[in-house]
């Protein structure tokens, strides 16, 4: 199992953290049942830390008139807004909630120019919640597809989460599912589409980072 970059740090950091703990009860009682409940408890998180920062092999589908599922999770809203940080019109808006037993590498749903790229401070509202995407800390990714149209989409810190790492860097190309970011422990992702967008999914969907079809866009 591959294991993204991003986790190295906080892996090594577990493991010298939940030996010293088991090393600290061994100490002072010996081989007994506390010892071996801490060992056994400190090895189940260890491997679900080492679970939750891997990086799978995917295989992408890449289509510049396609929106392609930029993270693994579930569908929980898709409606029309105003969005007015970046498109300043109305939008589609399909959100993918990502729980702490998915994948958190997030990937570039398109592929096109990076126009906008901005890291915002903010709450930490559960990541389902209505208003985490206007105050939530957030990272915003403006588009120009390569069939000209302009998209938005934001990384979404949660709850849990209290650490966005985005790659994105203004004026540089983006290959469509190329790795974007990274969210640690629990997020969302929002996409804000064209109007005449055609949305292939519904709330409530499971889907796949690269593989999932979101959304056509006219040309």
């Amino acid at each position: 199992m591959k294991i993204h970059k991003e986790g190295y740090n906080i892996i090594l950091t577990s493991f010298i953290i939940i030996g010293a703990v088991v090393l600290c009860f061994y100490l002072f009682s010996g081989w007994q049942a506390s010892t071996k409940t801490a060992a056994i408890a400190g090895t189940f998180f260890f491997l679900f830390i080492i679970r939750f920062f891997r990086s799978p092999k995917r295989i992408c589908v890449i289509d510049d008139d396609l929106v392609i599922a930029p993270a693994d999770g579930k569908i929980v809203i898709i409606q029309e807004v105003e969005e007015n940080e970046f498109l300043k019109a109305k939008a589609i808006q399909v959100s993918v909630f990502m729980s702490i037993f998915n994948v958190h590498v997030n990937w570039y749903p398109v592929g096109g120019k990076i126009l906008y790229s901005k890291h915002h401070h903010g709450n930490y509202l559960v990541a389902w919640h209505p208003k985490s995407s206007e105050k939530n800390e957030r990272t915003s990714i403006g588009m120009e597809c390569v069939n000209g149209r302009i998209i938005l989409f934001r990384q979404i810190a949660g709850y849990i989460a209290r650490r966005i790492v985005c790659y994105a860097k203004k004026g540089e190309h983006a290959n469509q599912c190329s790795q974007v970011g990274f969210i640690k422990f629990g997020s969302r992702i929002d996409m804000f589409l064209p109007t005449d967008s055609e949305i292939l999914v519904k709330p409530g969907d499971k889907v796949r980072g690269c593989e999932t079809i979101i959304a056509k866009l006219t040309k």
